[in-house]
């Protein structure tokens, strides 16, 4: 875990500073009513501080480095779709509304929290159940993917199954476990979210995966910032072209640059995709949608997923960042 403990509690009082310092300028930005200049000063905060953290963390190991970069980058696309959803719908949250909105969550629809704190909505105890079943079974599989990696004679086969478990049984605990506890506490707050990850074994296309099941937080971002202003002067192929390429550009800012290594390969698999999705795009106008037969769309959507994903978790970023996870800091 040496990648993830900071060498200085300077750095870590600094950048605490700063995101704080972005959370209340931020706040400002998102209320400001001229267009031009709302959105110019998002988009400045967003950059300046994403440069900002990861000059500030070039010095600390490649975990706190990573997580530092998201934080930025998640409380910047923050102040982006705020100030989207004030231009666009004229939603204004109050203070400690926009604190939870920013701190406690990862979905991107402020909308939500117009209420918070307030009445809670249905649905809570559910999600705290699925949530800790969820984290309990994502613990069994990192504890096995450590025992596995300890274990010998070590070797690729080794190296890779441990791998596997280990990226499984960490998504169950965050994205399928903790996201769920957190979604059933800002509903007890009285913000009616919903769940960021939606049964995603179950997609039968990447359009299906990418928009409904799989990190919703990530797809409401990118339509909330790039789609839907883009779609209204470029038209929606070059859209969504450019909000998966905008995706791949934040993935190579949260996965390449904290172990500088690996740059262009998150983007490449982010542009496959946008390619695959155009391809669909296309299937479905000509009547022949690849989700027509449905196991034919779960082969074809789990092949664009795996194949390629050695270059959106390339072995630089396994190695400074997930191997260390279970105290392996390479093989």
């Amino acid at each position: 875990m040496n990648a993830y403990l900071p060498t200085t509690t300077a750095t870590v009082a600094i950048a605490l500073a700063w995101l704080g310092g972005m959370l209340v300028v931020g706040y400002g930005i998102a209320r400001i009513r001229t267009p031009a200049i709302a959105r110019g000063n998002a988009w400045t905060l967003l950059i300046v501080s994403a440069a900002f953290i990861e000059r500030l963390t070039v010095a600390e190991p490649a975990g706190v480095r990573m997580l530092a970069i998201i934080a930025a980058l998640l409380w910047g696309m923050k102040v982006v779709v705020a100030t989207e959803a004030h231009l666009v719908e004229r939603v204004r949250l109050r203070p400690l509304a926009w604190v939870v909105f920013c701190v406690a969550w990862f979905g991107m629809r402020p909308a939500r929290f117009r209420n918070v704190p307030g009445q809670s909505c249905q649905g809570v105890w559910p999600l705290v159940q699925s949530g800790l079943v969820r984290v309990g079974w994502g613990c069994l599989l990192v504890v096995v993917a450590r025992q596995l990696a300890m274990g010998r004679p070590s070797g690729e086969a080794r190296r890779a199954a441990a791998t596997c478990l280990l990226l499984v049984g960490f998504s169950l605990v965050v994205h399928f476990g903790l996201f769920d506890l957190l979604a059933a506490l800002m509903r007890r707050l009285g913000a009616a979210v919903r769940k960021l990850f939606v049964a995603p074994l179950w997609s039968t296309s990447l359009t299906e995966f990418w928009g409904r099941r799989w990190n919703l937080a990530f797809s409401e971002m990118t339509a909330a910032a790039v789609y839907r202003p883009l779609r209204r002067v470029a038209g929606s192929p070059i859209a969504g072209t450019a909000a998966f390429l905008f995706s791949g550009l934040l993935h190579e800012l949260a996965i390449s640059v904290p172990v500088r290594a690996g740059f262009g390969l998150p983007l490449l698999y982010f542009a496959f995709h946008a390619a695959a999705m155009r391809l669909e795009s296309r299937w479905s106008a000509g009547g022949s949608p690849v989700d027509r037969i449905a196991w034919r769309g779960r082969v074809w959507t789990a092949a664009w997923l795996l194949v390629p994903l050695p270059l959106l978790f390339h072995v630089w970023f396994l190695e400074g960042c997930v191997w260390p996870l279970i105290g392996v800091a390479a093989w």
